[in-house]
């Protein structure tokens, strides 16, 4: 069999593909070095102070109020703060109690308990509502629960799941007339890209971002159907906004995507002590004024 010679123009065609082919890979390195850079680098949280303090009024209407609080390991963290700030502060003391029946607590008191299970956000409606059937429904006070970032993931159907919730709530407020909901927006994520993460974002497939949208959603969700009629307790915008006012966000298209700031986490999840510490001051602020 006579192969036939590469005449030069063939040559010279395969040359200027193969060299194409490098100044592509060359740029989509560069693109995705040059994104990586850009991500917002944490800081040692000791640096970022929280001077807000609750005042001697709310600290006096905290201590008449009997809570529960029904959450999972971010919530926690909350409760977790209330502990720190009460070891700042000795004037504020209160009578914080773990325990799933907050019906046998027959005084003022922050009733605190895991309830549900995480990725089974369902779990926590149903143990929300068995507990105030329990009778602290009847009895009134102050009730509220939270999903956890793990309750939203990809296959979420954000929509249905704020519709669950809201219909719950609907039903719980006109089953107990003398009870206060306090709504949570769910928590956040860090969403530090690696270089896997870009490509994907290249490939038009998937990332960590397309889950911080969906909670995004919900969250918006509750603010539009809520803010100005019952009281909430937004954890997403304390977790994503600094004590000077910054904030922590991605942009896609024309909407702010927020995320947990670094700055008040070790994990890209959880709360550190500066997180904790904002989290439960303004959890006790809303509670305080109702």
């Amino acid at each position: 069999m006579r192969i036939s010679p590469v005449t030069p123009g063939l040559t010279n065609v395969f040359a200027l593909i193969i060299r194409a082919r490098e100044c592509r890979c060359s740029a989509i390195l560069f693109l995705l070095v040059a994104l990586s850079a850009c991500e917002r680098k944490a800081v040692d949280s000791t640096s970022v102070v929280n001077t807000v303090k609750l005042s001697d009024r709310q600290i006096s209407s905290l201590a008449t109020k009997k809570i529960f609080f029904g959450h999972q390991s971010v919530g926690a963290d909350v409760v977790q703060g209330i502990r720190d700030l009460m070891a700042e502060d000795p004037s504020l003391k209160l009578n914080i109690v773990a325990s799933a029946s907050p019906e046998s607590i027959h005084a003022p008191a922050f009733v605190e308990s895991p309830i549900g299970e995480n990725r089974k956000p369902q779990s926590k409606n149903q143990a929300f509502a068995a507990i105030l059937a329990n009778g602290m429904g009847a009895q009134g006070g102050v009730a509220m629960y939270k999903y956890c970032y793990v309750d939203i993931d990809l296959s979420t159907d954000v929509k249905r799941l704020f519709d669950d919730y809201r219909n719950q709530v609907s039903a719980l407020k006109s089953q107990y007339p003398r009870l206060t909901i306090v709504h949570i927006t769910v928590p956040l994520t860090t969403v530090d890209m690696d270089m896997k993460s870009w490509v994907k974002i290249l490939l038009g497939r998937p990332t960590i971002r397309d889950v911080a949208a969906k909670r995004n959603e919900f969250n918006q969700l509750l603010r539009q159907t809520y803010v100005g009629t019952d009281p909430i307790f937004d954890l997403a915008e304390i977790e994503s906004t600094l004590p000077d006012g910054a904030r922590s966000y991605f942009t896609r298209g024309t909407q702010q995507i927020y995320t947990l700031t670094p700055e008040y986490t070790t994990d890209g999840g959880h709360l550190n002590a500066v997180g904790r510490r904002a989290a439960a001051t303004a959890l006790l602020q809303i509670l305080a004024d109702l």
